[in-house]
């Protein structure tokens, strides 16, 4: 299989608007930042993707992604991002991918263990692979083959009707449940339950 890893980005600035409550906004630039880098450096070790792809409207982001191997395209327009990610899989689709990874950057506890869990359900396509939230609502991977198999609908509850449409398409739908898939950083809630991890990382926010 040749497979893309699409990793959407929000400006560093800007993204985890609900922490805003708990962290100021330089500590959210730092944190997005330091995840943005692990998901790279995650991704980049990984011999059976051929190519991760960066997709933001924030040149810092697409900056930070070149340095670790990425390629990038830049978010322009109205920000959506189901618009933002079908670009991007336009772009993987030109050069010939049997699939595509959605990997949002905000997973903490990822793994290339755990990304190749998910590379591994996918054989035999047609195939949807998702690994849901920890509340099983939102969608935290999704991986497809082939490509364009199924439109992106990323969202509140966007778990279901993924399933759905993987379903509707006539794929093989594949569910990986996993505690460090699960865990989005989101929430003061999720800040908790990462304290140590945080620490780890140098990020100096008193919860």
């Amino acid at each position: 299989m040749t497979l893309w890893a699409i990793v959407p980005v929000k400006p560093l600035r800007r993204g985890k608007s609900r922490l805003a409550g708990t962290l100021t906004d330089d500590e959210r630039a730092h944190l997005n930042e330091l995840l943005l880098e692990h998901t790279l450096k995650t991704l980049a070790d990984l011999k059976e993707l051929e190519e991760a792809l960066v997709v933001s409207r924030d040149p810092h982001a697409l900056t930070l992604a070149r340095k670790y191997g990425a390629r990038t395209v830049r978010e322009d327009g109205q920000p959506h991002l189901n618009t933002a990610l079908t670009r991007a899989t336009v772009v993987a689709k030109l050069h010939a991918t049997s699939g595509v990874l959605i990997l949002p950057a905000d997973l903490p506890l990822l793994t290339p263990e755990d990304v190749l869990t998910l590379i591994e359900r996918a054989s035999n396509p047609p195939v949807v692979v998702i690994a849901p939230d920890r509340h099983h609502r939102g969608t935290n991977a999704l991986l497809m083959s082939p490509t364009g198999l199924i439109e992106y609908d990323f969202g509140e509850d966007s778990f279901q009707r993924h399933c759905e449409r993987a379903k509707k398409a006539g794929a093989r739908l594949e569910i990986v449940d996993l505690p460090s898939l699960g865990l989005d950083l989101d929430l003061p809630a999720d800040l908790e339950l990462l304290r140590d991890q945080i620490e780890s990382w140098d990020l100096k926010v008193e919860m």
